[in-house]
């Protein structure tokens, strides 16, 4: 069997025993070249390829390959490029930047610290970790235009910039991170002093069309700010149909989904469909745990930290990843004020007390929502997750969905989550119906501004 025909045949088996994101994303590109007694030489794209295989899924490939072939074979896993010697300078000089074509010097804006490394996955986002490295290893081919929504504080921004540091780091693409505001203030002109000199030979509109157009991926993140910006969005939505049709591209991240996004035009609301949405949930108790593991090992903290104490906070920050870090960065601050003190958890109520009773005070969650129409309507918070349909639940259940969903702005999928997982399509009708009934019925209109006081 030829070594061609040997790896089509593994690839068919390897489809058939994992999903096809993961099929795509670390067995698609891969090929055979060499296979002997003991030893497979597979080539394949990227580092993070020969990483992945080689630990993640290395038993997967071992035992495929001995069930076609009745033989143990040792793996090695290798780049194209070093197959490739002779080819590899001819491609740097294709895919190199021109510099004399730019009239600017390009800055990507991206901070190197967020990377797929220091990203914590957890099942509140791990399809959109999933996505961003999808379209990380190929740009402009898979999900294009990415959209990442969910609230402040989940790492949208890490997400999209890990993205970009990651196809700086393997490619010569030339890569733009920008927020909605950067983007509004070099359409308005405001930015022009700082980039451009007084002397300069060329006008204003080739400098901005330079920067935004002759790029390979945009990153441009809160893009629900462009609201009210009717000039900007026109600029923006020939910049994206620019990007897009040269197959460049497009990441974009907002606190909303795109259909949630009102104030935009409707033609860029749905070019932000065109490609992917995914959306991102305030994390669970494990991966809040983990992001604080994390911080703690990535700024090399010696004072040791006991598991009590970041369960302790990992329980009463819920919402933000912000939060955790400014936890911890005010555990470690009074154990030095109080002398160095043993960092136990007496000592983590006592530094965090103001903290978190501030935090949870202030921040209004699905749980309280539900508490407080139960309590008005005096049923069970039980009822409203539980299956009974009778006017006396499934009315109060529609307005603490619909409260979930005006107040805390959270994804259909999430409030469906915790109304004992409902489908988003369930919520979302709720949602409309009591919406309408606002609008209609002074009566619960009266009844839902009543909710909302008891709310704040």
């Amino acid at each position: 069997m030829s070594n061609e025909l040997l790896w089509n045949k593994f690839l068919e088996n390897v489809k058939s025993s994992v999903n096809s994101m993961v099929y795509s994303t670390w067995f698609s590109k891969t090929y055979l070249l060499s296979i002997n007694n003991n030893k497979a030489t597979i080539v394949v794209p990227l580092d993070i390829h020969k990483n992945r295989l080689s630990t993640i899924y290395h038993d997967l490939i071992t035992s495929i390959l001995t069930k076609i072939t009745g033989n143990i074979y040792e793996l090695e896993f290798i780049l194209e490029q070093e197959i490739k010697n002779n080819q590899e300078t001819v491609n740097v000089i294709d895919n190199s930047i021109n510099v004399s074509e730019h009239k600017f010097k390009h800055e990507s804006n991206l901070n190197p610290k967020y990377t797929f490394d220091t990203f914590i996955v957890g099942n509140s986002n791990k399809l959109a970790h999933a996505a961003a490295l999808a379209v990380a290893e190929s740009p402009g081919l898979t999900y294009n235009p990415l959209f990442i929504y969910g609230n402040s504080g989940l790492g949208k921004t890490h997400l999209m910039q890990s993205i970009g540091n990651y196809i700086q780091q393997n490619s010569n693409k030339r890569v733009l991170y920008v927020t909605s505001e950067q983007f509004i203030s070099d359409f308005s002109g405001i930015a022009r002093k700082d980039s451009i000199k007084e002397n300069s030979e060329y006008n204003y509109v080739e400098y901005f069309k330079d920067k935004y157009r002759n790029i390979d991926v945009l990153i441009i993140d809160d893009i629900q700010f462009l609201a009210g910006a009717t000039q900007t969005q026109q600029e923006f939505f020939h910049t994206f149909n620019s990007l897009h049709q040269d197959k460049k591209q497009i990441i974009i991240s907002s606190d909303r989904s795109p259909n949630d996004l009102k104030l935009l035009e409707d033609r860029l609301r749905t070019r932000f469909c065109w490609g992917l949405t995914v959306d991102i949930y305030p994390p669970d108790l494990e991966l809040r745990i983990n992001i604080l593991k994390k911080k703690i090992e990535g700024n090399k903290i010696v004072k040791d930290i006991p598991d009590d104490v970041l369960e302790y906070i990992a329980s009463n920050m819920t919402s933000d990843v912000r939060q955790l870090e400014g936890a911890i960065n005010r555990l470690l601050a009074y154990s030095t004020i109080m002398g160095g003190a043993e960092i136990n958890l007496s000592l983590a109520v006592d530094a965090l007390r103001e903290f978190i009773n501030k935090g949870t005070s202030e921040k209004t969650n699905i749980s309280k929502v539900q508490k407080v129409v139960a309590d008005f309507f005096q049923i069970s918070v039980d009822d409203l997750k539980g299956k009974k349909r009778s006017s006396s639940v499934a009315f109060p259940r529609q307005i603490a969905m619909f409260l979930s969903r005006d107040v805390l702005n959270e994804s259909y999928q999430r409030i469906g989550l915790e109304f004992g997982g409902r489908d988003h399509s369930t919520v979302m009708h709720s949602c409309e119906k009591i919406e309408s009934d606002i609008k209609s019925t002074k009566s619960i209109r009266e009844t839902v501004e009543k909710i909302k006081n008891n709310l704040s």
